[in-house]
Formats: structure tokens, C-alpha cells, sequence
């Protein structure tokens, strides 16, 4: 059991939680709020408008390359932060599923979950865009290139690394600590991942709350943090690598 703060500690890790999210998924949270915003006073319903996830950066092919790899290195960092604000809080890495004595269990885990949001997660978009409640959802609008492929891997890892510690291994233990009963601290975190998608619509945001719901209770049921960001890594690699590669030849695809 992880022990809670005495009152001398609280006020600290407030300041810390909201330092932490201020310049990470909670500002992204924030713009993605502001972006929905706007795709709702454009006279144009929202199916009808598009949003892209990973988009090239620079008009140089390598520019751009050096451009993803720094955007993978910010959410590497941010996950880091997330564990390395644990240890300084005397909170091992082991203590929120990150050592290595299942490896095996963890891989498992990590297909059976990514199969189990994945399937579902796609018939709920393209209702979603169906209805309106969505932008239509373009995972890369990358130029065909030799790195394209690795970029997108590495990004999806990099997105998979930064959510899943900092919104369940990091943010629900900090509110276990803080007092939270679990079920408040999984809808939280649940609602704070559904917040930065909320740039793709109603769908995005829903959808993505009921992953953090199952992720978040997944991790306080087992305390193994693999599966989570072995789950997400699969089913961002599948979205923004299989997008990229059927992109204009499968007519279904907004």
C-alpha cells in the first residue's frame, strides 16, 4: 500500500499535479477544448470537417523527420517526468507495474486489451462521424517517405509511454495519496484522457473516457502498467501506420 500525505506534504502535490498537467495533457486537454470549440462555430457540421493527427512538419524530408523524432522525445520526457517525480516522492517504479517480472502476463494482457478497445473503438468512430458527433479523423497525413513508417511506430509508442504514466500510473496514484476514492480517481483520469481528444469530436472524447474507465481499472485491479502502454503503442501503430498504408484505396475510410 502506498501511504497518503500528511497535511505538511498535500498542499505540494497539488501545486505538483497541476504543474505537471499545466505543461503537459492537461494544457492539450485545454487547446483540444478550444479547437472543438471552433470546429462548432464553423457553419460546417463537424463530420464534414477533418483533423489530422500526426501531419508533416517541415518542407525538407529530413527537417521533417528530425521534427517527428523531437515530437517523440517530448512525450518520452513527459512520461519521465511522471516517474521521476514518483521516485523523488520514494515511489519505485515497480510499485506501478513498470519492472519486468511478467513480461510474458504483460504481452498477453496487451493484446487481449488492445483487441478488446480496438474492435469496438472503430465501430464507435464511424457511428460517431455517421451521426455528426465526430471529425472525420485522419491518423497520418504524412508524405510517403522511407521513414514514415518508423516515425509513426515511434510515435505511437511515444503517445502510449506519456498517457499511460502520466494519467494512471502517475495521476492516480498522486490522488490515492491524496485521499481520492478509487472509483473518483479512475473517472478522473478517465475524464482527463478524454480531454485532450476533444479535438475530434464528441466521439473522440467519449470513446477515449470509456478506455480510460477499462485502462484505469485494469491497472488498480493487477498494478501492471505494461499492458496499459503495450495496448495503447498497438492500437496507435495499427491506427496511424494502417491509415497511412490504405489511405486513398479503401473507401470506407473518411
Amino acid at each position: 500500500m502506498i501511504a497518503p500525505f500528511d497535511e505538511s506534504q498535500r498542499r505540494g502535490y497539488q501545486l505538483e499535479l497541476l504543474l505537471v498537467f499545466s505543461i503537459t495533457l492537461g494544457l492539450s486537454g485545454l487547446r483540444s477544448l478550444v479547437r472543438l470549440l471552433d470546429s462548432l462555430f464553423d457553419p460546417v457540421p463537424l463530420n464534414q470537417q477533418s483533423v489530422a493527427i500526426n501531419v508533416p512538419q517541415a518542407r525538407f524530408d529530413l527537417l521533417d523527420l528530425l521534427a517527428q523524432l523531437l515530437g517523440v522525445l517530448q512525450l518520452a520526457a513527459w512520461g519521465g517526468l511522471g516517474l521521476y517525480l514518483l521516485w523523488r516522492g520514494g515511489i519505485a517504479v515497480r510499485a506501478i507495474g513498470l519492472d519486468r517480472a511478467r513480461i510474458g502476463p504483460d504481452a498477453l494482457g496487451s493484446v487481449g486489451l488492445a483487441a478488446l478497445i480496438g474492435i469496438p473503438g472503430v465501430v464507435f468512430y464511424l457511428v460517431a462521424w455517421n451521426l455528426g458527433l465526430n471529425l472525420a479523423v485522419q491518423p497520418s497525413t504524412l508524405d510517403e517517405s522511407w521513414w514514415r513508417s518508423v516515425a509513426l511506430v515511434l510515435s505511437a509508442v511515444g503517445n502510449a509511454w506519456a498517457e499511460e504514466v502520466l494519467v494512471v500510473g502517475y495521476f492516480i496514484t498522486r490522488l490515492r495519496q491524496l485521499g481520492w476514492r478509487e472509483n473518483t480517481s479512475l473517472v478522473a483520469a478517465a475524464v482527463l484522457r478524454g480531454s485532450y481528444h476533444l479535438y475530434q469530436g464528441f466521439g473522440g472524447f467519449i470513446g477515449n473516457v470509456v478506455m480510460g474507465l477499462v485502462f484505469g481499472r485494469v491497472w488498480q485491479r493487477t498494478n501492471r502498467l505494461w499492458p496499459l502502454i503495450g495496448a495503447h503503442a498497438l492500437l496507435d501503430v495499427v491506427a496511424f501506420v494502417g491509415y497511412a498504408l490504405l489511405r486513398g484505396h479503401v473507401s470506407w475510410l473518411p
